[in-house]
C-alpha cells in the first residue's frame, strides 16, 4: 500500500486503524525497524496476527494528520527517555543513583552496573536502570561539561 493512500484514524478506543485499498478496516501498531538510530524511518504497519499491511519508507512522506497519529503512537510505544544532563551520581562504585534530565522530565535511576551502559557508536549509549527502563544518550560531545566527566567516570 502506497503512503500517500494511507487511511489511518483512531478508533473510539483509542486504537490505530488502518483502511485497505479494498476497503477493508483493520487494527494496526505502527513498528519503527531501527527506533534509536532512524527513528523515524523504516516503520511497518503490523495488524494484530502480526502481518505487515504496510511500509512507511520515512514518516515526514506522510500527511500531517497521518504523520501525527503514527508518531504518538511511536511515542507511546517506545519508552526511551533521552538524557540531556546527569546532574549527580551518588558514587562512582555500583550501584549508584543518578539524577538526571531527560526529554521527559527529571529522573532518578539506579544503575546495578557499570555493564549496563552500552556503546551503540562512537557518541551514542544506552544506559539501563535496575527497573529495566532503557535511557539513551544520543550524542556524548552534546553533554555538558560537568555531564561528560561524571559519566567518564563509568567508561
Amino acid at each position: 500500500m502506497s503512503t500517500l493512500n494511507l487511511q489511518l484514524v483512531r478508533n473510539p478506543f483509542g486504537r490505530l486503524i488502518l483502511t485497505t485499498a479494498q476497503g477493508a478496516q483493520e487494527e494496526v501498531v505502527p513498528v519503527c525497524a531501527f527506533p534509536i538510530a532512524a527513528p523515524e524511518k523504516g516503520i511497518s504497519l503490523v495488524s494484530m496476527d502480526g502481518h505487515e499491511l504496510a511500509w512507511i519508507e520515512r514518516l515526514a512522506d506522510l500527511p500531517d494528520t497521518q504523520r501525527r497519529l503514527v508518531g504518538e503512537e511511536l511515542a507511546s510505544r517506545e519508552f526511551v527517555p533521552e538524557i540531556r544532563t546527569i546532574n549527580t551520581i551518588s558514587s562512582f562504585a555500583t550501584p549508584s543513583t543518578w539524577q538526571v534530565d531527560t526529554d521527559r522530565g527529571p529522573f532518578a535511576l539506579v544503575l546495578k552496573g557499570e555493564e549496563d551502559i552500552r556503546r551503540l557508536s562512537q557518541s551514542m549509549l544506552m544506559i539501563a536502570d535496575n527497573n529495566g527502563i532503557h535511557f539513551l544518550v544520543r550524542d556524548l560531545t552534546r553533554l555538558d561539561r560537568s555531564s561528560r566527566k561524571l559519566l567518564d567516570c563509568f567508561l
